[in-house]
């Protein structure tokens, strides 16, 4: 009888229905990650990963800036490189903002790929990486040096694009923060976002999305020569500033302060539950010790190794304790959006309008394959892009065009069930060119993403002729060498991309 009591009680206590429900109580986080949701932050996450700033970003940054402020930088091993003194200026900024290890004079190895940092037989490296305190106090003194040109704005050529509507984009920096202050008294920042914002020649207004412009490149001489007569249109009057700022708070700024405010308020809300249910448990405990052992005292019975006046003590901290902590979180609650600031702003002028002013009698500037070949037009994508989408759904993807929103590549496209990789996307850049066509040109984003991706993007060639598609050439790892700084756009011959650059496999 007695072993079926305590079974009894084993079974209502570890009962996984009321565990389950006592998880729930007191976990500060209640995200369910079904499997849909699993699926969705994993593409989120290869997406991520084929976009991420390092290292080819920081690394070609880091590079030309640190040449710009009198530094050299020696090319050792692969990606691997040595600093033999670094400029006084640059160890002067550290000694201002860091906060961290000081600034070397000089550096045996330096690497931006985590995969580089030690080798046999070499010296380590030290990864230059957001958070270093020389990438910090580089990014700090060219930003004190072109600040200004920021605001001046630049002229940029979108080399993808054949329409011919040019646009201006603006760039803002968007903060969120709560009721709490920082060591110098201002609002703390929860969160930070760099937001984008384009107005078209027709006053159009639009979200641009994440770093838009890594596919732009500077105009050269000559066409900044066909440039002039835009410059002097009147709709690049003033007020375009104001407008795509307006534009920015009523619908960027709403989204972001409700994302962080939603998860803010939750956790707070449970924080709290779960402090007071613990702090004032204490409290009661220890208000009922004190008069316990008052009423002992004052009936004359001595020896406890705690008096009343201790444990009253212990129960007014813990009340202290509480009002504190109620406090904080009511100051974290406090969450409130700050106006966004404009960072700069750039002209964005389309190939295809270059195009369309160009002197018919002049060398033309923009080619990208000998006569009679010439760029690739928006039917010849189109062509391409469906060759691609259906030979992809043949092979059991499922592909997804992502072409208008300027990732890097055209199609995501899902490995099918029953794959090694089932569930996972593989990306790809699609050229669609003439028969015929000699050369191909691929963009600095394209070239990055694929370095980002080695053994999930693919470089789909499609020649088109009369009308008709022909089956795609994919190649795999078609790239194995990082553009220059200045690059914007790589050409290739199609014979050498395909015979020694990467893989054909279809």
């Amino acid at each position: 009888e007695v072993r079926a009591q305590l079974d009894r009680v084993i079974d209502e206590q570890l009962d996984a229905d009321r565990l389950r429900q006592l998880i729930h109580n007191r976990s500060l986080v209640h995200d369910t990650l079904d499997p849909k949701r699993v699926q969705e932050i994993r593409e989120q996450m290869e997406r991520a990963e084929a976009r991420r700033l390092q290292p080819h970003y920081i690394g070609s940054f880091f590079l030309k800036a640190f040449e710009s402020l009198g530094g050299t930088v020696h090319r050792r091993e692969t990606n691997r490189y040595e600093i033999r003194h670094v400029p006084a200026d640059i160890r002067h900024r550290d000694r201002v903002i860091g906060q961290r290890a000081p600034v070397l004079k000089a550096y045996e190895r330096v690497t931006f790929h985590k995969e580089r940092i030690r080798e046999t037989g070499k010296p380590p490296a030290a990864l230059i990486a957001p958070g270093h305190p020389l990438l910090d106090s580089i990014v700090d003194l060219m930003l004190e040096k072109h600040r200004s040109l920021l605001r001046e704005g630049a002229i940029l050529v979108d080399t993808n694009d054949q329409g011919t509507e040019p646009r201006l984009l603006f760039y803002y920096e968007h903060s969120v923060t709560d009721g709490r202050r920082d060591s110098g008294g201002n609002p703390r920042v929860i969160s930070r976002r760099l937001q984008f914002v384009e107005i078209t020649r027709s006053g159009q207004l639009v979200n641009a999305g994440s770093a838009p412009y890594l596919d732009y490149s500077p105009p050269t001489d000559a066409q900044k020569l066909l440039l002039h007569p835009l410059l002097e249109e009147q709709w690049l009057g003033d007020g375009l500033e104001r407008k795509a700022t307006e534009h920015a708070i009523r619908f960027l700024v709403p989204e972001h302060l409700r994302e962080v405010r939603t998860r803010r308020e939750a956790l707070v809300d449970k924080t709290l539950e779960q402090v007071q249910a613990r702090l004032l448990g204490e409290i009661r405990h220890w208000d009922q010790r004190a008069n316990d052992l008052r009423l002992r005292e004052e009936a004359g019975r001595f020896g406890d190794k705690l008096n009343s006046t201790n444990a009253r003590k212990r129960a007014d901290e813990l009340n202290e304790r509480l009002q504190k902590r109620r406090a904080e979180l009511a100051q974290e609650r406090q969450v409130s959006a700050r106006p966004p600031t404009v960072l700069g702003g750039a002209l964005v002028v389309p190939m295809g309008w270059l195009a369309a002013v160009q002197p018919t009698t002049a060398t033309p500037i923009l080619k990208e394959s000998p006569l009679p070949y010439g760029p690739p037009d928006r039917e010849v994508e189109r062509l391409a892009m469906d060759a691609v989408i259906a030979f992809e759904r043949a092979l059991g993807f499922e592909p997804r065009d992502v072409s208008k929103e300027n990732r890097g590549y055209d199609i995501e496209s899902r490995y099918p069930v029953g794959h090694a990789k089932s569930g996972q996307l593989r990306f790809i850049e699609v050229k669609g060119r003439a028969a015929g066509a000699e050369t191909v040109s691929v963009t600095k984003n394209e070239i990055l993403t694929a370095l980002n991706k080695p053994d999930d993007f693919i470089l789909a060639i499609v020649f088109v002729e009369s009308g008709q598609a022909a089956k795609p050439c994919y190649l795999e790892r078609p790239f194995d060498q990082e553009p220059d700084f200045a690059t914007a756009s790589v050409t290739f011959h199609v014979k050498n991309l395909i015979g020694t650059k990467g893989k054909l496999i279809g």
